[in-house]
């Protein structure tokens, strides 16, 4: 069971010590769809639970164990038989099954929580993997606290337990008090004084209470440590756990300082972390590394400006390795006109540079105003500063009829050009009748991207907001529209985004033919 010398082995517990943690809980198949995504992301070891917790986790543990076949599978348990042998019940249909067994070893933990010498604990430790041992040669015991053992002290414990048959042994970092060098000269000792030590694998857990889980693990890797439990996300008791996705994402992109490797499919980290977030309903903050929606996005104009020319100016790696839609040049007072062009060009819209600098102007203006500056909002810059013409549809008159026994039909006259038309038809509901009708009247089959109505403000009688979406081209194109009445709203908005549409082939045939 040993992590082979280059290799580190991801024991990921996002599904124990990550759904310990209060908000974080899951329910069964919350749990299985969970922990196939592990399999798929390619972790080494599935930590699935602690079985003797309850009726729910014993469930999981074992489903996890008869339907995950290609990753170890790990249960916790104390130093108890009781808890040994609900793991073993719960785990012993896995393909790989793995008794992950604890004990406290810290003096401070010994005194106050346990009520035992370190004679007692010793011999507790190496009696719970014997008796693990006769249920399954895959057996890891974590020191818990080792942090703050005695280092002699837990020298004889991992010693011992090594003798009883641990295949792996953790040394964890319980509470999040070590510091890198610490920890290193730690594992450095271990390697030195335990002279059974390369007969197993050696695992570190960390903590991330003082913000130095990740790196804390790392230098452990350098001095020795082969195996790395972690969660998606770092999410776990308090302040969390080291985080999976920086501890891989580490390792790829620093090979020239660290040379390890995992077995990790680094392009599914971005989906398996957005499904942790959509199970349990807590997202990452924004600036996480890795999977946070900042981690590949750029405001600053030289930033832009580089990411632009060449994106290794600013990104150690791709969001692609990682499974990220893209990188995002976020538009706001901060962006230079390189970042506004470059948006203009992805929108579909080629301007001439005095044209560039009118709509800049204007977007900085509007930039001091709004944090974020969206796709929308530069159409409508454009549409106002650059592509205004006098409108071709105008609404002047609707009327729908709809409700639980009527068949939706949607009656209006419009003005289109110079001419006014009536037209009718009949849809799946109001909204669909209404936009039926304008389509039919039009002649117009643009593809309706998007359909959102809001309120201004309170009340039945508020003042609705209707935003829709058109395909045109290449180029998505929005519009809105406002009333008491939704759908008169709802065919505002569709004629404001056709007039839109209208004053860009305008606009194309005077500048572009």
């Amino acid at each position: 069971m040993k992590c082979d010398k280059d290799r580190v082995c991801i024991f990921d517990t996002t599904l124990r010590d990550g759904e310990q943690a209060p908000g974080f809980s899951m329910n069964l198949e919350e749990k299985i769809r969970f922990a196939k995504q592990l399999e798929t992301l390619g972790v080494d070891v599935i930590e699935a639970g602690f079985p003797v917790a309850s009726d729910g986790d014993f469930m999981a543990v074992q489903r996890i164990a008869r339907e995950v076949r290609h990753c170890q599978i790990a249960g916790l348990a104390r130093t108890e038989p009781a808890d040994i042998d609900r793991a073993w019940e719960a785990l012993r249909d896995a393909a790989n099954p793995r008794i992950h067994v604890f004990l406290s070893t810290s003096d401070i933990h010994l005194r106050y929580m346990l009520k035992k010498t370190r004679q007692q604990v010793l011999s507790e430790a190496c009696d719970a993997v014997t008796y693990c041992r006769s249920m399954t040669d895959n057996v890891e015991f974590s020191a818990q606290d080792a942090t703050r053992t005695d280092w002699e002290y837990l020298c004889d414990v991992i010693e011992g337990v090594i003798d009883r048959g641990a295949t792996t042994v953790n040394i964890p970092d319980t509470v999040g008090y070590t510091v890198p060098d610490e920890y290193a000269e730690l594992l450095q000792y271990l390697f030195e004084n335990v002279k059974n030590i390369h007969e197993t694998t050696v695992s570190v857990h960390c903590h991330d209470d003082l913000g130095l889980a990740v790196a804390n693990s790392i230098n452990a890797l350098n001095y020795g440590a082969r195996q790395v439990e972690c969660t998606v996300n770092g999410i776990g008791e308090r302040a969390g756990n080291a985080s999976l996705e920086e501890i891989v994402m580490a390792l790829r992109t620093r090979q020239d300082r660290i040379k390890l490797h995992t077995n990790i499919r680094a392009e599914n980290i971005y989906r398996t972390s957005h499904m942790l977030t959509n199970i349990t309903g807590i997202a990452v903050q924004p600036n996480k590394a890795i999977v946070g929606k900042n981690a590949f996005a750029h405001e600053a104009g030289i930033h832009q400006h580089g990411i632009i020319k060449e994106k290794a100016t600013y990104e150690i790696m791709t969001p692609e390795s990682v499974g990220f839609p893209e990188s995002n040049l976020v538009l706001g007072k901060h962006s230079g006109r390189h970042a506004l062009r470059d948006r203009l060009e992805k929108m579909g819209y080629q301007l001439r540079n005095l044209e560039i600098d009118r709509v800049f102007a204007r977007f900085k203006e509007l930039a001091d105003i709004k944090k974020e500056i969206f796709d929308e909002d530069i159409e409508e810059l454009i549409y106002e500063d650059i592509f205004r013409e006098p409108d071709t549809f105008e609404l002047l008159y609707l009327n729908v009829v709809s409700g639980d026994i009527a068949i939706p039909t949607a009656t209006l006259r419009m003005r289109v050009g110079e001419n006014v038309l009536e037209e009718a038809a009949f849809g799946v509901g109001p909204v669909d009748a209404t936009f039926a009708a304008i389509r039919k009247l039009t002649g117009i089959e643009y593809h309706l991207i998007r359909y959102e109505v809001s309120a201004i403000t309170g009340g039945t009688d508020a003042q609705g907001v209707v935003n829709v979406q058109l395909r045109y081209g290449e180029r998505n194109v929005s519009g809105r529209g406002s009333d008491t009445d939704i759908l008169v709203a709802s065919a505002k908005a569709f004629l404001n985004t056709l007039n839109k549409i209208e004053s860009v082939k305008r606009y194309a045939e005077r500048y572009v033919a």
